[in-house]
């Protein structure tokens, strides 16, 4: 089962990606939904401004990923094993995206 999903930036970059869905996946519908409103909260918090860097919201979205796996009542390396196969599918399926950047010039 696959994910398409369709990101646009706030510069107006568009990704259509096709994202592997593990096999004991509840609902795409759940996990689109998911998906869209983390995205949204992280540009909610970008837009009111401090210091952060991209790396910085890379490693707290790494933290959020360790802390959610360490909650479920399973083996470390069990939670932990999924965790990084989910996070190598989905960079793999997004470098494999179509980036379409918004035309502009002058007329």
């Amino acid at each position: 089962m696959k994910l398409p999903y369709r990101a646009v930036t706030k510069t107006g970059d568009t990704f259509d990606i096709e994202f592997p869905l593990h096999g004991e996946t509840n609902s795409a519908v759940r996990v689109e939904q998911l998906v869209s409103s983390l995205l949204d909260t992280i540009d909610k918090d970008i837009e009111l401004g401090g210091e952060r860097s991209n790396g910085d919201i890379l490693q707290a979205i790494a933290i959020t990923m360790a802390i959610r796996s360490g909650i479920i009542h399973a083996p470390h390396e069990t939670t932990g094993k999924l965790a990084r196969q989910l996070v190598d599918t989905a960079l793999e399926a997004m470098a494999s995206s179509t980036r379409r950047q918004p035309l502009c010039g002058h007329a």
